[in-house]
């Protein structure tokens, strides 16, 4: 049985910094996955469980909303 991807969202109003784990890559559970950059702090975003990441829905650079879904991933 094939698992469904899991949304990553944004936990604050800010922007994608900084790409750590490119799609594809598997990571381990607390691995850095991304930067979301807010009020000019960088805000490290970490796997709570190991598994690959799917795919980003936006690019560095862009604005995200709060809630808003940055990443999938596929856990273990």
């Amino acid at each position: 049985m094939t698992k469904q991807p899991v949304p990553i969202v944004a936990e604050t109003t800010g922007s994608l910094w900084k790409i750590v784990v490119q799609p594809g890559e598997h990571h381990a559970a607390g691995a850095e996955l991304f930067v979301l950059e807010s009020m000019k702090m960088e805000i490290p975003v970490e796997a709570e469980v190991s598994g690959t990441l799917h795919e980003y829905h936006v690019v560095e650079g862009d604005v995200v909303e709060e809630g808003q879904v940055v990443a999938t991933f596929i856990p273990d």
